[in-house]
């Protein structure tokens, strides 16, 4: 196995932006574009890892900040690192901390559009300084300070093969001014995480994250800024619009920007509405939690669309869930019995259903390649 990272480009398609790569990694090949699974506490929900690995998801996220607090990175050391500790050896990525931080000063993007953002007074942010982030642990009231370096130096610990630098989130209601201030500090941050890495390499990627909301000026000057540093990759964060169409458009103004012979990586999207769209631009890899969540709410994907597997029409459906389906749980189980299994609220409801979602969208991704190869997208 490689013990470098390095991104492999094979095909650009004739007919769109869309592209197939492989990205090269210690822990395995990443094939692109990919669907990469969230695994907050060093596991998806429901899940273990040899089922994640058995489904065929390349590559999974795990969070810094849970894992910083619970069970704490230097145990995670101890225990051999994260690939070690939860026994998985295909590639992971982790972020910096920096967006649960963020989220837990301003809630999160979706809760500010709904106006349910944090009330004054009730953040676990202390203060924000060009040093970082001094905040109180949600688990003991600890108090901890989170800089590019502590972040850095976590991740280290935790041994991903892919890592992020730490960056402020701003919230999507924030005046010009502020943003671009924002901005420039998540700049200086992004190069001192760089910096730290760079002692160290370890084996491991650091993909910048390109910032601005959704002003394209302000975007532009991100992606000029980051792409003169060596990073191995770019992830797109912050903000990324009130709307998909929103987001669409950011995106096409924001990709030309982009080096092509490195990956790059959007944040926090992964919704099947999206993702075609997305990879149409050349986007390379996406991260979301909804196909599992919605899993555990008995939402379950197929290629007929949607099915809301708790709705009485499944009580007698002595089918699987989609029968052009071949993961686990469609070869061995009925809807009938998904059905009965959410009604009596039994636990292997959930991992059922989240077995057959991730499968799906491995599934669909593969698709997505082989339709790229093709040039029909």
């Amino acid at each position: 196995m490689e013990k470098t990272f390095r991104f492999e480009l094979i095909h650009q398609s004739k007919k769109s932006g869309a592209r197939v790569g492989r990205i090269h990694t210690p822990h395995g090949i990443i094939d692109t574009p990919a669907f990469v699974g969230v695994g907050t506490n060093a596991t998806m929900k429901s899940l273990d890892s040899k089922t994640v690995s058995d489904i065929g998801l390349q590559l999974m996220f795990c969070n810094t900040y849970h894992l910083l607090l619970q069970p704490g990175a230097e145990l995670i050391k101890k225990a051999g690192g994260l690939h070690k500790f939860m026994n998985r050896d295909m590639p992971l990525i982790t972020d910096s901390g920096g967006f649960q931080v963020f989220s837990l000063m301003y809630g999160t993007v979706k809760d500010e559009l709904k106006s349910k953002g944090k009330k004054k007074g009730d953040s676990s942010v202390l203060k924000i300084s060009e040093e970082g982030v001094l905040f109180r642990s949600y688990r003991d009231g600890k108090k901890i300070l989170l800089t590019p370096e502590t972040s850095v130096q976590a991740q280290k610990d935790l041994g991903a093969d892919i890592i992020i630098p730490f960056d402020e989130l701003p919230p999507y209601h924030i005046d010009k001014k502020k943003l671009v201030e924002s901005l420039h500090r998540t700049h200086r941050w992004e190069e001192r995480s760089l910096k730290e890495h760079l002692k160290n390499p370890n084996g491991q990627a650091m993909y910048a994250v390109i910032h601005g909301g959704v002003d394209p000026e302000l975007r532009e000057l991100s992606a000029k800024t980051l792409t003169a540093l060596p990073f191995d990759g770019f992830a797109i964060g912050g903000s990324l619009g009130k709307t998909r169409e929103q987001m669409v458009e950011m995106l096409k103004q924001l990709m030309p920007h982009l080096p092509k012979d490195k990956p790059n990586h959007l944040l926090g999207i992964g919704d099947i509405e999206s993702l075609e769209q997305c990879v149409k631009l050349g986007i390379d890899s996406f991260d979301c939690s909804h196909p599992t969540r919605a899993a555990r709410h008995g939402t379950l994907f197929t290629t007929q669309g949607f099915v809301k597997i708790a709705n009485a029409q499944h009580r007698e459906a002595f089918e699987p869930i989609d029968p052009a389906c071949d993961c686990f749980t469609c070869k061995n189980y009925t809807r009938a019995y998904m059905y009965h299994l959410f009604k009596a609220k039994e636990a292997t409801a959930h991992t059922l259903a989240s077995i057959h979602n991730l499968h799906f969208m491995v599934q669909l991704m593969a698709e997505y390649r082989e339709k790229i190869m093709r040039d029909e997208i």
